[in-house]
């Protein structure tokens, strides 16, 4: 029987990270969480989800990640019919950068 991930541990889990206060902490956390490899296959990850959001090709995806086509399909997937974890990330990082752009500061 497969083990369902929503549960006391894990949302003890996601609790923790909400409370990281900046880039070094969450380095130093998640490096003593995950291993090198589990970091570097999030980070691909995360890294074709973003190319799929701009319709880059899975085989321009592969090349950059080394990700399968199966596992970019599947963060296809994701992307176009799953929770909107995705979707809300990119956007909020859109917005982000959008706020945090030096276009037209000091133009006052």
């Amino acid at each position: 029987m497969a083990k369902k991930w929503d549960n006391p541990k894990t949302t003890d889990l996601l609790k923790t990270v909400l409370v990281l206060k900046n880039l070094k902490e969450a380095k130093r956390f998640f490096r003593d969480l995950l291993t090198e490899a589990e970091l570097i296959e999030f980070g691909n990850r995360w890294l074709a989800a973003k190319m799929l959001s701009k319709n880059i090709s899975y085989t321009a995806i592969c090349g950059k990640t080394g990700l399968s086509s199966t596992t970019i399909a599947r963060i296809s997937n994701w992307l176009k019919n799953g929770r909107g974890g995705y979707k809300l990330m990119l956007n909020r990082l859109a917005m982000h950068h959008h706020n945090s752009s030096p276009v037209g500061k000091g133009l006052r």
